[in-house]
């Protein structure tokens, strides 16, 4: 079982940085897929990036290019390093891990940080 806590929410402007934590308690954090998730108010959650237990990534389109997932699993962290952002990328960053791998289902939730950009 894990716990997942995040961190490194906050205000940013346009085309500024970021880096939101996620650390985690628990055992066996090596095996988990660890993904980053948002939702903005109104919208549906949608995923934001992967990383595997083998350190494979995977971003959505919206963010390809900008963001850059990494994880230091001695540590037991992952972190999300949000470059460039834009007004979209508003709304509360969820970490997740997932006992399989990137694109299953989550089975551990941490309580999430907001990310407001402002314009």
């Amino acid at each position: 079982q894990l716990q997942l806590v995040e961190s490194g929410g906050g205000l940013v402007q346009r085309g500024g940085s970021l880096r939101l934590s996620c650390v985690a308690s628990g055992t066996s954090f090596d095996y988990y897929a660890i993904g980053w998730l948002r939702q903005a108010p109104g919208k549906e959650r949608e995923g934001v990036s992967c990383i595997t237990n083998m350190d494979d990534t995977t971003y959505s389109d919206s963010v390809k290019g900008r963001f850059t997932i990494s994880r230091d699993n001695a540590k037991k962290m992952v972190y999300l390093q949000l470059n460039n952002v834009k007004p979209e990328d508003s709304g509360v960053y969820y970490c997740a891990a997932s006992g399989l791998t990137c694109g299953y289902d989550y089975d551990y939730w941490g309580q999430g940080t907001q990310v407001t950009v402002s314009s």
